[in-house]
C-alpha cells in the first residue's frame, strides 16, 4: 500500500468528519458542500482500492492475508457513499451525523489496511 495515499485518505476523512459533526452540532443537515466533500474522499478510497487491487495483481501480499485485506478496501471503498445515501435518507441533523460517523469508521478502516498490509 501507499503510505502517503492512506494518511491522505484518513486525514481527509477525519476532516470530513468534523465538518459534518460541527453542522450537525449547529442543527443543519448535510448540503451540496458536504457532498462535494465526500465526493474528494470517496476518490481517495477508489483511488486507494485500485492501488490495492493492482498491487494484489503483480503478485504483492498482504502480512494479515488477501481475504480480509479485499473485504476492508471494499468496506473503505463503500463506507463514504454510504454514509452519503443515508443522510439523503435523513435529512435532519442526523443525516450530517450520520456523514461525520463514516468519516471516523473509514479513518479506522485506513488505520486497519495499514496494519494488514504489513506496516
Amino acid at each position: 500500500m501507499l503510505d502517503a495515499l492512506t494518511v491522505a485518505t484518513a486525514v481527509a476523512a477525519l476532516a470530513l468528519a468534523a465538518w459534518c459533526g460541527f453542522a450537525a452540532y449547529r442543527d443543519q443537515p448535510t448540503k451540496d458542500w458536504h457532498f462535494i466533500g465526500m465526493a474528494v474522499v470517496s476518490l481517495l478510497a477508489t483511488v486507494q482500492l485500485i492501488v490495492g487491487i493492482v498491487q494484489l495483481a503483480r503478485g504483492e501480499k498482504p502480512d494479515q492475508g488477501t481475504t480480509i485485506f479485499v473485504a476492508y478496501l471494499i468496506g473503505a471503498f463503500a463506507c463514504i457513499p454510504a454514509a452519503g445515501f443515508m443522510s439523503l435518507a435523513e435529512r435532519t441533523r442526523w443525516g450530517s451525523v450520520t456523514v461525520a460517523a463514516g468519516g471516523i469508521v473509514l479513518a479506522v478502516l485506513q488505520v486497519r489496511l495499514y496494519d494488514i498490509w504489513g506496516g
